[in-house]
């Protein structure tokens, strides 16, 4: 039988990185099962928007990036779209890649207790071996590898949930929406964690790649890959913050990250836990090494019009992956790095979903398959809703908004 999980596995590799293992933890262990709708409706709102870029992929046979540089003979505007993927992607993917390759090693070091020159020589190995697959794997092998990783997450962290006996009526209570004291940021940074702009870019890309033919069976597999994968993907942070919550909130314990969770978890719920914390982490690690510099090469390679398999491609990836790993072997904690890299992907997600809700409505492009009604009803809702969300983040940063 086959698994209805093809390209939008990518997408939920990317956005399960240790980037999101850390938000979702500190939620957990400092707001309880307060912010579970947060995760609930990014879940969603991913959901809606990755929909629409594999449907621009599959029927419009473009990746975003080739769509927003083509739809308009403005030059400045042209420009000014290509200028803000290298900042959303280039700029901000170097630096989740250092948090990638260190939270993978922080996995490794919660299942063995390894620490200091090991984990360079860990980092080290992982960058290796994202480098491998990118330069050397086709793409249904880096779908393959991607797809298995994803399962192994979800199979670890759930059983993590699951030995930490969580509150499943605290659970329920935590879908109703409300920002607990000092929680804005982290609800924020939770949305931006599973939203994530860059995905828009790699779902594209990948969808066309994965489906070389437009027509209506390819385009009902698209739907069904996009809702399970982003569903799993989702359900996978909700179990993480359950695990914090469960095991952490309330406890006074300083905790900074998913390895230290692994380690605070271990004396009351056994060791089996640390080792599912840490293969999860572990394995969120490599699958965001790897996406990142995918999708990064992505967008840039569509944008100056050159193919996949190029110079261009590999360099761009290889730059991506080579930076980040610069920074993680200096040694870096990137637990606020990746805190306050979340938070900034909150504020430009409805930059770049504009862009996206634009071209899903050019019918020169799409033809019959443009968004309907109710597809840019529910797109623009979840603009509107981010959107308010940052703004008031920005508001509150000048004092205008208590």
């Amino acid at each position: 039988m086959k698994l209805p999980i093809g390209p939008g596995a990518l997408v939920a590799a990317a956005f399960i990185g240790p980037g999101t293992v850390t938000t979702c933890t500190l939620a957990g262990a400092n707001f309880g099962f307060a912010l579970i709708w947060a995760l609930a409706f990014a879940t969603i709102a991913t959901i809606i928007l990755q929909d629409m870029s594999a449907r621009l992929g599959v029927m419009g046979r473009v990746g975003l990036g080739e769509a927003l540089v083509s739809g308009t003979g403005n030059r400045f505007v042209k420009w000014g779209a290509a200028g803000l993927v290298l900042a959303a992607l280039a700029l901000g993917n170097a630096a989740y890649e250092a948090g990638n390759l260190s939270g993978g090693a922080l996995g490794l070091e919660a299942i063995f207790g390894a620490g200091g020159q090991t984990r360079r020589i860990i980092i080290l190995v992982l960058a290796a071996i994202a480098a491998a697959v990118l330069l050397f794997g086709r793409y249904k092998l880096i779908e393959r590898v991607l797809v298995a990783l994803v399962i192994l997450m979800s199979l670890a962290f759930a059983g993590s949930a699951i030995l930490v006996r969580p509150d499943l009526a605290a659970m329920l209570v935590g879908l109703v929406p409300r920002v607990p004291e000092a929680g804005l940021l982290t609800s924020v940074a939770l949305i931006g964690t599973t939203i994530v702009p860059y995905n828009l870019f790699l779902h594209a890309a990948s969808a066309r790649e994965h489906w070389p033919e437009a027509n209506p069976q390819a385009l009902e597999e698209a739907k069904r890959d996009t809702r399970v994968s982003v569903g799993l993907g989702g359900l996978i942070s909700i179990l993480i913050l359950t695990t914090a919550a469960s095991s952490l909130f309330g406890s006074g314990q300083q905790i900074s990250g998913a390895a230290d969770m692994a380690a605070a978890i271990a004396p009351t719920y056994g060791e089996a836990a640390r080792y599912l914390v840490g293969i999860g982490l572990f394995a969120a690690g490599l699958t965001s090494s790897i996406t990142a510099p995918l999708a990064t090469a992505y967008a840039l390679s569509e944008i100056a019009g050159k193919p996949r398999t190029g110079k261009l491609f590999k360099g761009v990836a290889l730059t991506i992956l080579l930076t980040g790993t610069v920074v993680a072997l200096m040694g870096y904690r990137p637990v606020s790095i990746i805190f306050v890299a979340q938070v900034a992907n909150g504020l430009l997600l409805p930059i770049v979903a504009v862009f996206l809700l634009v071209a899903m409505n050019r019918r020169s492009l799409l033809g019959d398959q443009v968004n309907g009604p109710i597809a840019n009803a529910l797109g623009v809702l979840v603009i509107l809703i981010t959107f308010g969300l940052g703004l008031r983040i920005i508001l509150r940063a000048f004092g205008v908004w208590p």
